[in-house]
């Protein structure tokens, strides 16, 4: 039994041609050999497992291949491309920046640059991950990369662009890579499984290509994982189990449950779920992306951005036809939203028990029957009901004689009325129209001001600690004035923060007097003088407070002072709070 390599390794691209999915880009580099216009420095860069650093590495051979192949790939015949094919080359050198980033690695290898090829036009230097060197690193390669000797080229890769000093990205031929599409995947795979003789069902290489995530390596990693697990028949339901995938079955499901607004049936449904191992979590994310996916399916034009296989691409399509495009738009937002509280939550299966519950409430009727478990979605539906069922009262011809119980106040009726024994008759007078009089109205200005004060009266509070005497000085007073304010509601926040300037003095015990800055403020405060009266005799224990207000006369009236104000005053006043200042370093925020 022969040395068992990995599907990774042992299928690893060597010729331009047999890269998977990077056409685009290989073509470009080729070009480029055959035209001999090299440039001094290139950067490949992309996401994991695309095929970076197997570029990298077929570029540096056909460089100092001296017998190319018309297209610009590497004979692999000559002694160039033998010495690299068995490991022995001297031109080519890969250094991993992940564990060589210090100024001294970057040192040595400049002191390489320096000395010429034995064999061969160039000597390559191949940098994988170069985003992981350091600062210091970095700076000392500026000028070698920028100005290197004519026989050197550097390749550097990395997954990481943006982590680049940008004076290094100047220097270089910037290539991005792109991401493995899933078909591209599939149609690799299947020439992988059909070389080492392993059966396979479509629908679970799809499976793995979309678990790879857009990774070629990463692709035939599971690959290769499945194959073991599966002992030489990959199948659909075996990569399910082996990589603990969730059937794309059951959110099919899912959704049309939802649809129906079956509760029940769902919460079943997430239960055999939750009892074969998987998260909330993950089962509301995957929801959630499949929702997406039915979305995109809705539209021809967004149907190519479904990363799926044809069979499954046609499922969406049709769930997509029964899916209103507002169920769909309200489900993301919520199944987002349960994602950004799941972390937090306490109670985790609850949230995703309420999250389904909410979906599945999106397409139910706005008025359902008694008894369905459901309450209607909006009260207004139900007020919209109770007003449909409440006909006007017709007037009836003689309504304005003595002795008529019917009310005058009600709106002409149509030309003919129904009377108690269902008889038409026409209304009389019809052309006549109202008079209408100030008087009749029934309510005059003076009456709404007389109805105010008598209303004012009424409720104004009273002292109800009399016999109370007790002393009280000005900080007391001030005290109680303070928490008064704080406690005043809402609606007077504006005038209790106006009164939290003012300071209440005693003339003489046990008469208070407030000094009012204005004349608009002392009108507000006179309308609640029984209520600040009644607060003051309760909180001080002395029912024989005399309260009063007054305006402020021109010298009376004082700047009110913000923080930054009041904390410079005290620094006049006090030089010990501007010692302490300096002492600790303060700044005022």
């Amino acid at each position: 039994m022969g040395e068992y390599i990995v599907s990774a390794r042992k299928y690893r691209p060597m010729t331009f041609d047999s890269v998977v999915g990077q056409q685009a880009l290989t073509t470009t580099l080729k070009n480029t050999i055959k035209s001999g216009k090299l440039a001094h420095s290139y950067l490949f860069c992309g996401p994991r497992g695309v095929g970076k650093t197997t570029c990298a590495r077929i570029f540096a051979k056909a460089i100092n291949c001296t017998n190319l192949t018309p297209d610009g790939e590497a004979c692999n015949e000559c002694e160039s491309c033998k010495a690299f094919n068995e490991g022995r080359s001297l031109n080519i050198f890969e250094l991993d920046a992940a564990s060589n980033n210090s100024v001294q690695d970057i040192r040595d290898l400049i002191l390489q640059t320096r000395v010429p090829p034995q064999s061969g036009r160039y000597k390559v230097f191949i940098i994988d991950e170069v985003h992981m060197l350091s600062q210091a690193a970095f700076n000392a390669f500026l000028k070698t990369l920028e100005e290197p000797p004519a026989h050197v080229i550097f390749i550097l890769a990395t997954t990481e662009k943006q982590k680049i000093l940008p004076t290094i990205l100047s220097r270089c031929q910037i290539y991005d890579f792109e991401r493995m599409t899933v078909q591209g995947t599939v149609d690799h795979l299947k020439h992988v499984a059909e070389k080492e003789g392993i059966a396979y069902e479509e629908a679970a290489l799809t499976l793995i290509a979309e678990k790879a995530d857009g990774g070629m390596r990463d692709a035939l990693s599971i690959f290769d994982q499945a194959a073991s697990f599966c002992q030489g028949n990959i199948t659909y339901q075996k990569v399910l189990e082996d990589l603990n995938v969730l059937d794309e079955d059951n959110y099919f499901k899912m959704v049309e449950l939802a649809l129906k607004n079956n509760v029940p049936e769902l919460m079943v449904t997430l239960n055999n779920i939750i009892n074969k191992g998987f998260d909330g979590g993950r089962i509301i994310n995957g929801l959630a992306a499949h929702m997406r996916n039915v979305l995109m399916a809705k539209n021809p034009e967004t149907l190519p951005l479904l990363e799926t296989s044809d069979s499954q691409r046609q499922r969406f399509q049709q769930q997509a036809q029964s899916c209103p495009t507002s169920f769909l738009y309200k489900a993301l937002e919520i199944a987002n939203r349960c994602d950004v509280n799941y972390r937090n939550s306490s109670n985790k299966r609850l949230l995703v028990e309420l999250t389904l519950i909410e979906i599945a409430q999106i397409t139910q009727p706005d008025d359902t029957a008694a008894g369905a478990g459901r309450s209607p979605k909006r009260l207004k539906n139900l007020f919209k009901k109770i007003a449909s069922q409440v006909k006007p009262v017709p007037q009836v011809a003689g309504a304005n004689k003595p002795g008529s119980t019917i009310d005058t106040t009600t709106k002409p009726a149509p030309k003919s009325v129904v009377n108690a024994n269902m008889a038409t008759q026409p209304v009389a007078n019809e052309s006549k129209k109202p008079v209408f009089k100030l008087g009749n109205i029934g309510m005059t200005f003076n009456d709404l001001r007389r109805n105010a004060q008598e209303k004012k009266q009424a409720i104004a509070p009273q002292v109800t600690n009399k016999g109370e005497s007790d002393d009280f000085n000005e900080e007391q007073l001030a005290f109680q004035w303070l928490s008064m304010c704080n406690r005043m509601p809402k609606e007077m926040v504006g005038m209790a923060q106006r009164m939290k300037n003012m300071t209440p003095h005693i003339t003489e015990f046990p008469n208070v007097e407030v000094v009012v800055e204005n004349e608009i403020l002392l009108h507000q405060m006179e309308g609640i003088k029984a209520r600040i009266l009644a607060t003051l005799a309760k909180e001080l224990h002395n029912a024989n407070i005399h309260f009063s207000l007054r305006l402020a006369e021109a010298n009376e009236i004082k700047k009110v002072l913000n923080k930054r104000e009041l904390f410079d005053q005290m620094r006049k006043e006090n030089p010990a709070v501007e010692a302490l200042r300096k002492g600790l370093e303060l700044e005022l925020a």
